[in-house]
């Protein structure tokens, strides 16, 4: 059977996924084959997504998941660099790896999960990628009404060098938290042909975070506004935060009633003045004349936020809508934010 590969994951034969274009299966180096089998029903080396994680080395290490649900939280931890975690499915729904915590859910040993804690998969380890699954956080906020804190992250990457094609991002509020270890360090993550959706801040943190076709799609959760889409807190020190290229932001929400972003300031941060840049994609009816919005007394105007050669019925250009002049467009691009000091180009394999 002919393989073909992208982000360095071989698909056809054992590891069959669905079909890529052909442009992106030419770009992509020599792949590789699952090293491990994780099945729910038994029928692989592992059955859980954890056990497979915990039989890396260190060296590049690709596990294979047969479709199925596979609930419990997932750690990729720091010492677990270079796995690949690719759905054996032919579509990316046909696997879902899912936990249902919240920042409020209460934690065993006391206290409350908090909003990183309520990660369904956390990734420290660098150079971490998945292709072809869906990622969740099931917890379903109207059973349970008496947990006020509703931040309910399907992942967390605090890594450098991260990649995601064709995976899907499933939650409310927090759905894709795109976060580094520290402030002054510098996390770097590209997301191609995903779909993150979400109402409430569902794409936040201070990576430096590339998405490259994918839909952002904003849920309606029935209240004005209907939602915030991001909320970077990227460092002052960091010229590259958020960068949406050729997405396509969708909505069940109402006309005008969902903002791209506001500024988060973790732990009321001055230096994190967040940064989120759309270009070249097509907009929805829910973005409307106002597109940013304050975050408590921080406000957007400060903030680094742009937009540039957008269509569809929300791409509107007004006073409230900065858009970046032609010279500015040409630094924000796909190699300039990822490139780094490295040269990391997401289809070359370490």
């Amino acid at each position: 059977m002919r393989r073909r590969t992208f982000l360095g994951i071989t698909t056809g034969a054992v590891a069959s996924v669905s079909a890529l274009s052909g442009r992106a299966a030419s770009a992509a180096p020599a792949g590789h084959r699952a090293d491990v089998v994780v099945a729910a029903d038994g029928s692989g080396d592992f059955t859980s997504v954890q056990e497979a994680v915990d039989a890396a080395d260190g060296s590049p290490f690709v596990i294979g998941v047969r479709p199925g649900t596979y609930r419990g939280r997932v750690v990729v931890p720091a010492d677990r660099p270079f796995v690949t975690v690719a759905g054996l499915g032919r579509r990316p729904q046909d696997v879902v790896i899912a936990d249902d915590r919240a920042n409020g859910t209460p934690h065993p040993d006391g206290g409350t999960w908090g909003t990183s804690g309520s990660a369904s998969v956390t990734v420290d380890g660098a150079g971490f990628r998945a292709h072809n699954l869906t990622f969740a956080n099931l917890f379903d906020e109207a059973a349970h009404p008496e947990i006020t804190g509703r931040q309910a992250v399907a992942v967390l990457t605090r890594a450098d060098r991260v990649a995601f094609s064709r995976v899907r991002f499933l939650g409310n509020q927090d759905t894709l938290y795109a976060n580094s270890t520290s402030a002054a360090t510098v996390a770097r993550a590209y997301f191609r042909d995903c779909h993150i959706e979400g109402d409430v801040d569902f794409i936040f943190g201070r990576a430096t975070a590339v998405f490259d076709r994918c839909r952002v799609h904003s849920l309606d959760r029935q209240s004005t506004p209907a939602g915030y889409v991001t909320a970077p807190s990227t460092d002052i020190a960091n010229p590259h935060g958020f960068l949406f290229t050729r997405c396509a932001f969708t909505t069940d929400a109402p006309p005008a009633t969902v903002f791209f972003g506001r500024p988060w300031h973790p732990s009321q941060d001055p230096d994190a003045i967040g940064q989120t840049i759309i270009r070249d994609s097509r907009i929805d009816v829910h973005i409307g004349a106002t597109a940013w919005s304050d975050f408590g007394t921080w406000p957007w105007r400060a903030a680094r936020f742009g937009e540039f050669r957008n269509f569809g019925p929300g791409a509107l250009v007004t006073q409230d809508r900065p858009q970046l002049t032609a010279a500015e467009a040409a630094t924000r691009t796909i190699p300039a934010f990822l490139r780094g000091t490295d040269g990391w180009a997401p289809d070359r394999r370490p």
